[in-house]
């Protein structure tokens, strides 16, 4: 039987981010806005995924950096936010992932991972997650574009991450077939969106999402 966390048991809350450096960061929007505004935007992404995941309140917040932790804005990050630092390891995505999830789950009995591409994301999900994972061993938020936001869980699962084809639409599919085959019990919250195409940073400026609770 799998364990289920009890509502009070700990939780953290990792916040994946690269750092913003031009012609790295943001690659996609780089013909919309160029490598110099691409890179702040994403920045500026990173501190607001911050700032969401300090108001939630749900527990301890570290921020996983690519390649390293050794950038100047990630200094400022764990400064102003009073977070974690760590560095991501492993090789593609899903190992990253994995890593990090496993790490944060030594020490806690639950454990939720956002990127910083999701505006749309707010703290009250981040309470929701953290809640369902008293009853699931699982809890994903899907993305418009087929992917997912935010991934939680309450006892280490590699193959979910395993053989994913990464920032395809089928992502949150092949998940889905993954929990399955674990016989994870998971629950998904309300979809939100991301912003990687030139179509949604023109809807991340008409929204204004970007300006609200920035500190």
């Amino acid at each position: 039987m799998a364990r289920i966390a009890r509502p009070a048991d700990p939780v953290a809350v990792g916040v994946f981010a690269r750092a913003p450096v031009p012609g790295e960061a943001k690659t996609r929007l780089v013909p919309v806005l160029g490598e110099d505004a691409a890179a702040e935007l994403h920045g500026l992404l990173v501190r607001r995924a911050l700032a969401t995941a300090k108001e939630s309140g749900v527990g301890e917040v570290i921020l996983w950096c690519s390649p390293d932790a050794g950038h100047p804005f990630f200094a400022r990050c764990a400064a102003d936010f009073g977070v974690a630092l760590r560095a991501q390891s492993g090789g593609h995505l899903g190992e990253r992932m994995a890593s990090a999830l496993a790490d944060m789950l030594g020490a806690n009995r639950r454990a939720l991972l956002i990127g910083s591409d999701c505006p749309a994301l707010k703290a009250d999900d981040l309470r929701e997650a953290a809640r369902s994972l008293a009853t699931h061993e699982a809890v994903l938020q899907p993305a418009e574009d087929g992917g997912y936001v935010m991934v939680g869980l309450s006892q280490a699962a590699p193959s979910l991450f395993e053989g994913i084809r990464w920032g395809e639409a089928s992502v949150m599919k092949d998940t889905r077939s993954r929990l399955r085959t674990a016989k994870l019990r998971w629950r998904e919250l309300p979809m939100r969106w991301d912003v990687d195409r030139p179509e949604d940073y023109r809807r991340l400026v008409e929204t204004g999402l970007l300006a609200e609770g920035m500190p």
